[in-house]
């Protein structure tokens, strides 16, 4: 028998901020995103088939909000504000260089298209296969891999780190 649908979500809902998060950009949009994807999904649970993934038909729920939200904010006129809680606080010296180069990594994710920004963090963040990734989003697998492998180039040339690296971050500054 399948773990009711409130069950299931409650184990979920940390994916689901950290996927929201890395959407949205701040904690109270992120916040927002994911109550709307828990009640549209408590609403329409019967469309959600057991035997299927249910944290892709949840990522997919976010992220269509997602992009109704943006496309809305678009109409209006509005513009996105990083949320300080999000940008690294810890200021020791031994740490600097990684601070750094989180901070660099964080300002180019951002700067994604929102649907490379997604398979970035669904595969990156959140350990989905490429299968996973693009059944959650709903696209072919080919799709998952060629919008992951601009985000990865994109996020390296915005940054200048490596796979790996600190690249051309100054740790001195």
């Amino acid at each position: 028998m399948t773990e009711p649908i409130g069950d299931q979500l409650i184990v979920l809902l940390p994916r689901l901020r950290r996927f929201a998060r890395g959407l949205a950009k701040n904690v109270s949009d992120a916040d927002d995103l994911v109550q709307a994807a828990c009640e549209r999904a408590l609403g329409r649970a019967h469309q959600w088939q057991p035997g299927t993934r249910f944290d892709s038909w949840m990522f997919r729920i976010v992220q269509t909000i997602w992009i109704d939200q943006m496309r809305a904010r678009a109409v209006r006129g509005e513009s996105d504000a990083i949320d300080p809680e999000l940008q690294p606080t810890d200021e020791t010296v031994r740490r600097a260089e990684a601070r750094m180069s989180l901070q660099a990594v964080q300002k180019a994710v951002v700067r994604l298209p929102e649907e490379q920004r997604a398979v970035l963090m669904l595969v990156t963040v959140e350990g989905l296969s490429y299968k996973e990734a693009a059944d959650a989003l709903g696209v072919p697998i080919g799709t998952v891999m060629s919008r992951l492998a601009r985000a990865r180039a994109a996020v390296q040339s915005m940054t200048g780190l490596s796979a790996g690296g600190h690249g051309g971050v100054d740790a001195t500054v």
